[in-house]
């Protein structure tokens, strides 16, 4: 009795341990993470419409390819990749992109264009937060820059994180420790940083970044050669608000990106404190003089930055919803 008891009591133990619920595989099936393709069932031309958007609103506005970039840095970097960026302000909630950190950020509605024809193809599937980082991915190709292979399956938020976005995104004043606290935090490292930055490559600075390099004295580090466009374009020690006054980040291919950036630190010719510091900084300067010499060098760090940022913390399975429109979680829609 006592023998059939202990076999018995072996063979419970037994099927205990070899049990495997049946959610746990559907839990498996449900939230596979982010990976490549991830709409290739459910969405199989999701991919393919926003290329086609991206490559048609580019021909017709070419400063979108600027705002897709700058999107994936401010929506990605703070606390997680999930297009709280997007979302307006309601009554209670300031939006990301009112926020001081956010000046300068815009064409939010081409976002929009891109949603709507993905939703006419395959209602309710696609995120805003995949749209968001697939054009940020277009966008660089359509400035020259690297195909990156990003992966895709986040779903978007459903609240603005305004209140935090100053934790998180570093501002071109801070000190180069700083700067490489806040994105070591989601696991880029000093040349990831150093490559990410080279987005300076494009675009254009404006002017109330800028004037406190200029007025009341000019900032020595300068380069002289480069003060009289700067003053130029920048005439007034207060910029007049109604007034879109800027300095093209780089002057010789101010709509590619390239690895020009560096060569014009080196030189002094960075814009804001954060590209002074960059060519300067005994951590960075290293990779700043690869990166000067080297475009392949700089695309494959910038590649591998860029895929660390889009996996920031996203929601996935289950977590937050699939938008109806990009500017409103579905329960004002």
């Amino acid at each position: 009795m006592e023998a059939k008891a202990v076999f018995l009591f072996a063979l419970l133990s037994f099927s205990v341990l070899s049990f495997k619920p049946a959610f746990a595989d559907n839990e498996e099936e449900q939230d596979p993470g982010l990976v490549m393709n991830f709409y290739k069932d459910s969405c199989p031309q999701a991919e393919d419409i926003i290329k086609e958007q991206v490559s048609l609103l580019y021909k017709r506005h070419k400063n979108t390819a600027f705002s897709w970039l700058r999107n994936i840095f401010h929506d990605c970097g703070v606390q997680s990749c999930d297009a709280s960026l997007l979302l307006d302000s309601t009554r209670r909630t300031l939006s990301e992109k009112e926020t001081d950190r956010s000046f300068g950020l815009r064409n939010f509605r081409y976002i929009e264009t891109i949603k709507e024809a993905v939703e006419r193809e395959c209602p309710g599937v696609v995120s805003c937060a995949d749209i968001l980082v697939l054009s940020a991915r277009e966008g660089i190709v359509a400035l020259g820059g690297p195909q990156i292979p990003l992966k895709t399956g986040r779903r978007d938020g459903r609240k603005s994180r305004a209140d935090v976005v100053e934790q998180y995104l570093p501002d071109h004043n801070e000190s180069m420790s700083a700067v490489l606290d806040r994105f070591s935090s989601i696991g880029i490292d000093t040349p990831g940083v150093v490559a990410l930055l080279g987005a300076h490559s494009v675009g254009r600075t404006h002017c109330v970044k800028l004037v406190h390099r200029l007025y009341p004295e000019v900032d020595p580090r300068l380069n002289p050669d480069h003060l009289p466009h700067m003053l130029h374009k920048c005439p007034d020690a207060i910029p007049d608000p109604k007034a879109v006054q800027y300095v093209r980040n780089d002057r010789g291919t101010p709509m590619v990106l390239d690895n020009n950036y560096y060569r014009n630190i080196l030189d002094n010719k960075g814009l804001l404190i954060v590209d002074h510091q960059l060519a300067t900084d005994s951590r960075t300067k290293p990779y700043v003089k690869k990166m000067a010499k080297s475009q392949g060098y700089f695309f494959k760090e910038f590649s591998r930055a860029i895929a660390l940022l889009s996996e920031n913390n996203p929601l996935t399975g289950t977590q937050g919803e699939i938008r109806k429109q990009c500017n409103l979680a579905n329960k004002l829609h």
